[in-house]
């Protein structure tokens, strides 16, 4: 890719957790000469104990999907040129959604969420999303995962300690409406579009987002113009950002781009 110097990346946030999850990426790609937006979340702007604190939170309890799209879309409309977007989970369902509106120059989808109509029959996947699609309860109020939940469809395979501190640092109440709206048309991708560049992450032990998912997500892309491609690492879970493995995932993410 030209000019990598005066690029820039849009980090995406997914759901439950804190933009401060990215606070090592920033610094990384930061380091190689890129200039990084981390926009948190519309409501989410305080630091995570006090997030945790106001739960249950009615204003971030009214966040849907189609705002954020359009929240995210107002950040890379401002910029002088058309960004790089690095999003994870719903972030990666969101910079899916925006390359399709061709707002950036190339998009990394991080164990991304899946669009409307892509499935998977992985138990695991709706064990973790039980919980925070809320069905039976009132969407007025936010959802604030367990730490028992953290620890099974995040942070598997790390150390108590590993998945303790995360938690404490990361975990934030989220809406159940923005859960939801994944299963709707708002999530819907016209995958047989000329997009940007697009670069699928998945991790092997990823319960929340299987990659079996990712890689059906992937598969789905069927412009034979367009660069569309696929990596799996082994023992990655949910929690990829904050694994002590990232860095060679962000090494991986940067040869990518340089490559482009």
């Amino acid at each position: 890719m030209k000019e990598i110097a005066a690029k820039t990346i849009v980090f995406i946030t997914g759901a439950f957790v804190h933009s401060n999850c990215w606070d090592s990426w920033r610094r990384y790609f930061a380091e190689k000469g890129y200039h990084t937006i981390v926009p948190p979340w519309p409501h989410k702007e305080q630091s995570a104990e006090k997030l945790r604190l106001g739960h249950p939170a009615s204003s971030i309890a009214k966040v849907r999907l189609g705002e954020l799209v359009e929240f995210y879309a107002k950040i890379v409309g401002e910029l002088p040129e058309k960004p790089i977007l690095i999003g994870h989970s719903m972030g990666g369902l969101i910079t899916q959604l925006l390359l399709q509106r061709n707002l950036a120059d190339a998009g990394i989808a991080i164990h991304s969420l899946q669009p409307q109509g892509v499935f998977t029959f992985k138990f695991s996947f709706y064990k973790a999303g039980w919980g925070p699609l809320g069905f039976f309860t009132s969407t007025k109020k936010t959802y604030l995962m367990s730490f028992g939940e953290w620890q099974y469809a995040f942070t598997n395979g790390m150390s108590y300690e590993e998945q303790r501190d995360a938690y404490y640092r990361c975990v934030i109440p989220e809406s159940k409406l923005v859960v939801r709206d994944a299963i709707t048309s708002v999530a819907k991708v016209d995958f047989s579009k000329p997009h940007a560049p697009l670069l699928f992450i998945a991790g092997s032990t990823d319960r929340f987002i299987p990659p079996s998912l990712n890689y059906t997500n992937y598969k789905r892309y069927s412009d034979i113009s367009s660069i569309t491609a696929y990596k799996e690492f082994d023992g990655r879970n949910h929690f990829v950002l904050g694994q002590p493995t990232w860095e060679s995932d962000a090494d991986y993410i940067a040869s990518w781009l340089e490559n482009l």
